[in-house]
């Protein structure tokens, strides 16, 4: 089994029997879709809600981000009707006095990813979203398990 290393504002698909990870999930959202059939999972690491045109790290914005990971999922030989997603991340790391909504960096990253996946019709199994707590998720090809450790509360599968 390989565990493929997904970094910041990246992308990448992986099948059965290999893994995802990612880590630093702290206002970005990992958005995890998995194929059950074929057993082909995808995960982003998702930084920012929306890119404004054609940015040049499509990966680090939700409105961009899922389509690619969905068409690099087809190309593989998933099918849209079968696909869900999970997700993990979206805090809000730090409160500021005062703030206002552009300082919602990681509840903004949830609603525009769920909207992203709203559009393809990707049911949003399960989330471990929001707190003030760091991440690190790792998506199973195997079975769609994600593994989700934080310093406050551990190990966790969802």
């Amino acid at each position: 089994m390989n565990v493929v290393k997904v970094a910041m504002a990246d992308l990448n698909i992986s099948e059965s029997p290999d893994s995802l990870r990612t880590t630093g999930l702290g206002s970005c959202v990992g958005v995890a879709i998995y194929d059950p059939l074929k057993k082909i999972a995808g995960l982003a690491h998702v930084m920012l809600p929306e890119a404004k045109g054609s940015p040049e790290t499509p990966a680090k914005y939700a409105n961009t981000a899922i389509p690619l990971l969905i068409r690099k999922m087809l190309d593989r030989g998933a099918a849209t009707n079968r696909l869900v997603a999970k997700l993990a991340g979206g805090a809000q790391m730090f409160s500021f006095a005062g703030a206002n909504d552009l300082m919602r960096i990681g509840p903004r990253n949830v609603e525009a990813v769920k909207l992203s996946l709203r559009a393809y019709k990707i049911p949003v199994l399960i989330e471990d979203t929001g707190g003030n707590c760091g991440r690190t998720i790792e998506f199973f090809a195997t079975d769609g398990s994600l593994i989700i450790r934080t310093a406050k509360n551990g190990l966790k599968t969802i």
